[in-house]
């Protein structure tokens, strides 16, 4: 599990029988593609059905469908096709997706086995394999007793780095796929995009903002060196995008703005007058909504102008260093948090919210008295996850997409997602995540 390549699960006919795997919209990358071309050539049916010219650019050919109907009618036509073409298997980047959620449903009345992608966790170098879902719609256990039983199970885990992201593949694949979106959208006239602003719009704003990276890493940079320099006690939220899934779709807010009026109005009436409070802009927020406008509101109606400090610039190591806390909706930022030792509280049920990692109390304790993450228990939940719900490799690194397609195609192959107990049913976040409002 700890290489490039997990080979050693050799697929039998009594697990390959007569399975036909079918692909919807992947990354932005030719990771599809090749995990496709690997499960073909090991004697699995292979199908993709393209939703845009974006898909077609990256997969076209034998077994492959383009969809240009409305997305009322997209229920219909997957059930025709998972029947008449006798799928076995759905494989999908990102399960919230509207094409996406329909497909799950529709998949999942049938028995089929769904495998869901996304980029990694455990980030840079890895890529997440669930199955059924993911974030709160995800079946990994949060039961800290059997996080270290699946810590056990899987043994050691190779967590060096790998795969160092690629500017250029972060940054070229998604500006071809979505100009082609754009330019040949006469050719699926009907196609729904799932982000939430017009790619043009913001790839003008994204390289400007580019163009003034240096001059905000230096104030970002300057800003936290006075506080540090102070001994200013401060926790951090770092700020998620508002078309992001994680906010859109799990998680009860219809806006980051309304995150940031309660945090702001939980500061200002729990928190101590010598604790302030540092946002940090997300790396690919382009500036539409001007964060830092929009908190200087929200900070002076609730009073606490002269506490909240605005990072529009610089990364989350920096501000972690003599952070008192992290809050989060469900961040990713929020791992990477407890991996430096330093106490998280998140809003919604995340992936980590695990009793002993994170705060369990509310918002209004976690200001005075944050629990700090147990390191055992954190290993523990790192190992489980790296050998379970995680494979090598990477969309943004040449070798990296070769790993990732070879890793997913054995897991596939073999259905071996969350192995090693990494499946509990009903999904263990999820009541829990409705309760809170969240719309799943």
């Amino acid at each position: 599990m700890s290489g490039a390549a997990e080979t050693g699960h050799p697929v039998d006919d009594a697990v390959r029988g007569d399975r036909n795997i079918l692909f919807l919209q992947g990354p932005l990358s030719p990771l599809y593609k090749r995990t496709g071309r690997i499960l073909k050539s090991r004697g699995f049916g292979v199908y993709r059905i393209n939703f845009c010219a974006g898909d077609w650019l990256h997969w076209h050919g034998v077994g492959c469908t383009s969809y240009k109907g409305a997305v009322c009618d997209w229920s219909g036509f997957i059930d025709r096709f998972l029947d008449n073409h006798g799928i076995t298997d759905l494989i999908l980047h990102g399960d919230q997706r509207v094409y996406h959620r329909v497909a799950i449903e529709c998949a999942r009345k049938r028995g089929l086995y769904v495998a869901v992608t996304e980029l990694g966790a455990l980030r840079p170098g890895w890529m997440t394999l669930e199955k059924n879902g993911l974030s709160t719609a995800s079946h990994f256990p949060n039961d800290p007793t059997a996080i270290r039983e699946i810590a056990e199970r899987v043994g050691h885990i190779d967590l060096s780095p790998r795969f160092p992201s690629s500017f250029w593949l972060q940054t070229a694949p998604d500006v071809v796929y979505n100009l082609a979106n754009v330019f040949l959208k006469p050719i699926f006239p009907r196609y729904e995009r799932h982000t939430i602003y017009p790619p043009v719009v913001e790839y003008l704003r994204g390289a400007a903002r580019l163009m003034r990276q240096g001059t905000r890493d230096a104030h970002a940079n300057a800003v936290m060196a006075q506080l540090q320099e102070k001994g200013t006690r401060y926790f951090v939220l770092p700020i998620q995008l508002e078309g992001d899934f994680q906010l859109r779709r799990h998680s009860p807010y219809r806006s980051f703005k309304d995150v940031l009026e309660l945090v702001f109005g939980s500061l200002a009436s729990s928190a101590g007058k010598d604790t302030e409070l540092v946002l940090k802009s997300h790396p690919l927020d382009v500036g539409i909504e001007d964060w830092e406008r929009v908190a200087k509101s929200l900070a002076k109606e609730h009073g606490v102008s002269d506490r909240v400090h605005y990072l529009d610039g610089g990364g989350l190591a920096k501000p972690f260093e003599e952070a008192a806390g992290v809050v989060t909706l469900n961040s990713t930022a929020g791992l990477e948090a407890l991996q430096a030792g330093v106490p998280v509280k998140t809003l919604v049920p995340a992936h980590f919210d695990i009793a002993g990692l994170t705060h369990q109390g509310c918002l209004a304790s976690f200001w005075s008295e944050p629990e700090v993450p147990d390191e055992k228990l954190l290993d523990a939940y790192v190992r489980a996850l790296a050998g379970t719900t995680q494979v090598r490799g990477s969309i943004h690194n040449r070798d990296g997409v070769n790993a990732a397609a070879t890793n997913i195609a054995e897991r596939i192959a073999t259905r071996t997602l969350n192995a090693h107990g990494a499946f509990v049913d009903p999904p263990p976040r999820l009541e829990r995540a409705r309760k809170l409002g969240v719309p799943l």
